[in-house]
Parts: C-alpha cells; sequence; structure tokens
C-alpha cells in the first residue's frame, strides 16, 4: 500500500465499538509497526482528520471529516435522497427500512428509519458493518456484483452469527440465484436472530450495485400479507432511488 492508502486505512478502523482508539491499538489492529502508525496519525491529526482529548492519548475522527461529507452530499445528494425514501418504507410498511453502501470490500450502513407503529422493532446502528452471507442486503449486492466479486466472498471464510446463518456455499448460490430472479433477496434469523430482512440492489451509473435498500421486521410479524407488501416496496423504493441518484439498472435485472 502507498502512504496515503495507509493512512486512509487507520481511518477506517474506526466503527461504533471502537470510537476512540489508542496508538497500541491501532498498532494492532492495522499491523504496522507503531512508529509508521504514530507519524501517520500524527499527520492526520494535524490535518483535522482525527483529533486527541486534553489529555487523553486516544484518538478519535476530527471535524475534517463532517466538512468533506458536507461537500460530498452537496455534489451528491446520496444521504438526504435515501432519507426520504427510508421514511416512505417505514411508514408503508411499519417496518424499520435501512441503506447500506458497499466500499473497499465492506458492506456498511449507511442510514435508517424507525417505525412508529409498533413498540418491538429491529434496531439498527448507523455504519455498522453487514455481512455479505448473512444479510438480505448483502446478498443483494453478492446476487448482482461485478463478475468474480460473489466468488470471492463465498471462497472466503464465512462467519455464523446465529444458529440460522447459511455457511454452505451452494446454498447461498442458490439465494443468489433466486435473487436474481426476483430482483430481491431474503434473509431469516441470518445476521440477528428473529429478524427476517428483505433488500434489494441500489446501481450506480455502471449499471454495478453501490449497495442495498431493505426492510428488516422480527420474524413473529411476518405475516404473508406483510411479506407481500415489503417485497414489493423495497424493490420499487430501491428502484426510485437508482433513478434518483444518476443510477441504471443492468438489463438482467427484473424490473
Amino acid at each position: 500500500m502507498g502512504t496515503v492508502t495507509k493512512a486512509l486505512s487507520l481511518l477506517g478502523l474506526f466503527s461504533h465499538t471502537r470510537l476512540e482508539m489508542g496508538l497500541s491499538e491501532l498498532t494492532r489492529l492495522s499491523g504496522m509497526n507503531k512508529a509508521t502508525v504514530y507519524r501517520m496519525m500524527s499527520e492526520l491529526q494535524a490535518a483535522g482528520f482525527v483529533e486527541q482529548l486534553d489529555g487523553d492519548r486516544a484518538y478519535r475522527l476530527g471535524s475534517e471529516l463532517l466538512r468533506l461529507a458536507a461537500l460530498r452530499e452537496a455534489a451528491v445528494p446520496l444521504l438526504s435522497v435515501s432519507r426520504e425514501v427510508l421514511r416512505h418504507l417505514c411508514e408503508v410498511t411499519g417496518e424499520t427500512s435501512h441503506m447500506s453502501l458497499q466500499r473497499d470490500g465492506r458492506l456498511t450502513t449507511l442510514t435508517h428509519a424507525y417505525s412508529s407503529r409498533h413498540g418491538t422493532r429491529v434496531a439498527m446502528e448507523d455504519a455498522e458493518i453487514l455481512s455479505f452471507h448473512a444479510t438480505g442486503s448483502g446478498l443483494a449486492y453478492l446476487a448482482f456484483a461485478a463478475p468474480g466479486f460473489a466468488d470471492e466472498v463465498l471462497a472466503g471464510p464465512l462467519t455464523r452469527h446465529t444458529p440460522e446463518t447459511e455457511t454452505d456455499p451452494d446454498r447461498l448460490r442458490a439465494a443468489l440465484d433466486e435473487a436474481r430472479r426476483t430482483g430481491i433477496a431474503e434473509s431469516v434469523g441470518g445476521f440477528e436472530a428473529d429478524v427476517h430482512s428483505h433488500a434489494a440492489p441500489i446501481f450506480g451509473p455502471d449499471q454495478i450495485p453501490i449497495g442495498a435498500l431493505a426492510v428488516a421486521a422480527p420474524v413473529s410479524r411476518m405475516t404473508p400479507e406483510l411479506k407481500t407488501l415489503i417485497r414489493a416496496e423495497v424493490k420499487s423504493s430501491a428502484l426510485a432511488l437508482t433513478q434518483r441518484i444518476g443510477g441504471f439498472c443492468p438489463a438482467a435485472y427484473p424490473a
């Protein structure tokens, strides 16, 4: 990796479970030597990409990232547009909706929305890393990903998140075939126990998916009627979002 790539990879180590990290933890997670990590974090801090609290050695993400995020949103208002779509999905289905983006081989939740219709709902976190093989969003992405991407994922270690997580590559390929046929992927208890999710891919200008739009509900509430409603709404909403961000569905997508 080049110097810039190495520095950016350090920023990618931060997550909801690692909002602040010290030099030793960054060194361990990155696999770089301590002197290199210290030098890069110092440069990132000088540029405003990370910061340290007074008297605290731990690093956290800095305010410069907020400025760049605002500029990105001004140029391509993906976040604001997706939130409109998610609110609609919540209102219509009465369940939790969320959007995820793929970058550097990881699928991460960008934003989510809750419905006020039920006291019990599926909880989400923004910036949560989703499993490709164990979530509806991940399967929806894999089904229409660039050639070879799904094979690469299925050839690697497949974590068993719950007793219901499918880890057999052949069965997962069958699930991807079904998603290609219908345009929608489905997961029941694969990532979180008792959660039933449906998802559809969101495509970019190059007809390659950039992420997925999903609705997640408790298994106990997933009646045939609700399932039919969610499948129709999540697919039409994903198509609408693809169009609004300037994307195009591939000819093979059953739109």
